[in-house]
């Protein structure tokens, strides 16, 4: 059995971890709230954007781009979207997981967060391009995911872009989500929050007047419909990253405070046991 002095270690030693996991806390939940916020605020753009591009990819049916060819894929590339800190709870391993379905020899890997790109290393996969993204994603970060994604198909390198990342629900709920980014056409897998279903903005019955020419007009769209979509990404995943950051450190915070009133509990049991000892003795010795 531990001795009071041993108990009384642990004790303030659980209590320094609480008090850092608690700052951990306060400050993912003051970070969360904000990429909260920009995840949801660039919903209604995305959706919009998607539309667009669906609108018009269904119905320019004498319409061809280079974007939107559809090849036997014999390689791949994925957009690897991870964090970049851990002490996050089962985030990245969730995702991870996805992301190791994918044959090692086909795949080309594209990350994004110093985790991505260390999972890609350990599993001895192929890293093409690693790219950092801060708390707040920044539109050039996401463009140039999407350039580097969108050369590698256009010199057919690759016959398929795909995005892997967190879907962001709610503080308690966060997703890992496959999304088929090149060829451009329907979005299939899981979606992202706010973003309708393929077939419903297809059927949109929308006449457009295109200026100066649909090529012009279209090749500036996809260019930017992949910009946006990884954007999107980045947010949602930093949202993610985030809230199962905070979440968390709570649990850990309140595991130690637990543990602290248990070890609390048995420091006072053992003094009381000993105080009721030394009562008996001195009775007892009265007694002799």
């Amino acid at each position: 059995m531990a001795s009071g002095r041993d108990i009384r270690r642990r004790i303030r030693s659980i209590s320094s971890t609480a008090q850092i996991t608690r700052a951990m806390q306060m400050v993912a939940a003051s970070k969360m709230r904000k990429a909260q916020q920009a995840a949801i605020d660039v919903r209604p753009f995305a959706r919009l954007v998607y539309r667009i591009q669906r609108a018009v990819t269904t119905r320019l049916t004498d319409f061809t781009h280079p974007l939107t060819e559809v090849r036997e894929v014999r390689r791949r590339a994925i957009i690897l979207v991870g964090s970049d800190k851990g002490l996050c709870g089962a985030l990245n391993s969730n995702l991870f997981r996805v992301a190791g379905r994918y044959e090692p020899h086909s795949t080309l890997f594209i990350t994004a967060g110093r985790k991505a790109a260390q999972f890609v290393a350990r599993t001895r996969r192929q890293l093409v391009a690693e790219f950092p993204y801060g708390d707040t994603p920044r539109f050039p970060e996401s463009r140039a995911i999407a350039t580097m994604a969108r050369d590698l198909f256009l010199k057919h390198e690759v016959d398929a872009v795909e995005l892997v990342a967190t879907r962001f629900v709610n503080t308690l709920v966060q997703q890992p989500f496959v999304l088929d980014l090149l060829p451009i056409g329907d979005i299939k897998g899981l979606e992202i929050p706010g973003m309708p279903r393929a077939d419903a903005a297809a059927g949109e019955a929308t006449d457009f007047l295109v200026e100066p020419s649909v090529t012009d007009v279209v090749e500036f769209l996809l260019g930017h419909y992949l910009n946006i979509i990884v954007h999107v990404a980045l947010l949602n995943a930093k949202a993610s990253e985030q809230s199962a950051r905070m979440v968390s450190m709570k649990n850990a915070t309140d595991n130690a405070a637990e543990m602290i009133r248990d070890l609390t509990l048995d420091y006072n049991k053992l003094r009381q046991g000993r105080i009721t000892q030394e009562l008996l003795e001195i009775a007892g010795g009265q007694a002799g």
